[in-house]
């Protein structure tokens, strides 16, 4: 994903934005890029001077790109991402049980001192301080840590879920969705004997995620099959029809809902109909 010497010097040299996503487009053509900006340009980082991956983003206070980004915590000092995003959920996870722990452990002191029968010692303020941590702790994790039970069932990120990324199709926050089952499989991996213990297990390189097209309707698919086979992303960059990654991923391999006809099946489909409908005329 970084530009080659000629290419990162050349793309220097240009100061109309015009012949740089030129030089972007021709550098990006055989990698497995499927989003753009909302204008339809090529995502480029011009700190780490490198392509943008999808899902992808640049963390200012870490000053790097982070795959599939999240967020940047400042809990754990870091950016959330690809390489980190089970473990994050995981220490969500645990933080909870153990604030629930604690809470359910000191709730018979907490209620003897409510009714005084808890004795006159130095520990009533520390039962006191400690059951109301522990539950303002586990409010506060239980809402993100539901929130991002839900981001992972919809294969999105915290950053998606604002912006959605921008397809050939345009912004479809559903782009990445696999179903349920898929997007948990996505993060946690396939062997459910590892979900809960601190080893990665996640699926893909970060660099390429298996897409969903945006649905269309039958007459809107016909049309564009005919007149436009790949949606134009700028003068001389178009998206191929469908993304390597949703025929090689081992998520999608065994999907049958996928249906895609090739240029000789509608041809064959349109020889059809148009013989049909000359009989019926």
């Amino acid at each position: 994903f970084c530009l080659s010497k000629a290419d990162k010097e050349q793309y220097e040299k240009e100061e109309r934005p015009e012949s740089q996503q030129e030089i972007l487009r021709r550098a990006a053509k055989d990698l497995p890029i499927y989003t753009t900006t909302a204008s339809r340009a090529i995502r480029y980082c011009d700190r780490c001077q490198l392509i943008k991956p999808d899902r992808c983003h640049h963390c200012s206070a870490c000053d790097i790109c982070v795959l599939k980004m999240d967020h940047h915590c400042p809990w754990v000092n870091n950016c959330v991402g690809f390489s980190n995003y089970k473990f994050f959920l995981l220490f969500l996870m645990y933080s909870l049980l153990y604030c629930l722990f604690v809470a359910a452990t000191v709730l018979q002191y907490f209620i003897k001192f409510w009714t005084n029968e808890l004795l006159d010692t130095h520990a009533k303020f520390h039962v006191l301080f400690l059951f109301f941590v522990a539950a303002m702790f586990f409010i506060s994790i239980l809402s993100l840590f539901s929130y991002h039970c839900w981001l992972v069932g919809k294969n999105r990120s915290t950053i998606e879920t604002f912006r959605a990324p921008t397809f050939r199709n345009g912004p479809d926050k559903n782009g990445f969705s696999l179903g349920c089952s898929k997007n948990l499989r996505e993060v946690f991996g396939d062997e459910k004997k590892y979900w809960l213990l601190p080893v990665f297990t996640s699926l893909g390189d970060g660099c390429n995620f298996p897409t969903r097209l945006v649905i269309m309707d039958a007459e809107q698919l016909t049309v564009s099959s005919q007149n436009e086979p790949a949606k134009s992303l700028g003068a001389n960059q178009s998206f191929p029809p469908r993304p390597l990654s949703e025929s090689q991923n081992q998520l999608l391999a065994s999907d049958s809902q996928w249906v895609e006809s090739g240029p000789e099946e509608e041809n064959v489909k349109s020889g059809s109909l148009h013989h049909n409908t000359s009989d019926d005329s």
